[in-house]
């Protein structure tokens, strides 16, 4: 576990995150992380767009299903 202290950041609150959390959650400065809502008020900081994986897999499953036709189609 980690703590975060809540920082004044302009008009806005923040948090600094420490260099093992960066290094693990494998961001730099610039790049978006999400902050995902989950069961019994729980939150999850993830560099993953939970809605692109989403599209992802559902993009896999069409080009597995199609994949002959995908096949014949990039000749």
């Amino acid at each position: 576990m980690v703590t975060l202290k809540v920082r004044k950041v302009g008009n806005s609150l923040g948090l600094v995150l420490p260099k093992e959390v960066i290094g693990r959650l494998r961001t730099a400065e610039g790049e978006e992380v999400f902050l995902v809502e989950g069961p019994n008020n729980t939150y999850r900081l993830t560099p993953f767009d939970p809605d692109f994986e989403k599209k992802m897999s559902k993009a896999e499953e069409i080009m597995t299903r199609y994949r002959n036709t995908l096949h014949v189609l990039s000749k």
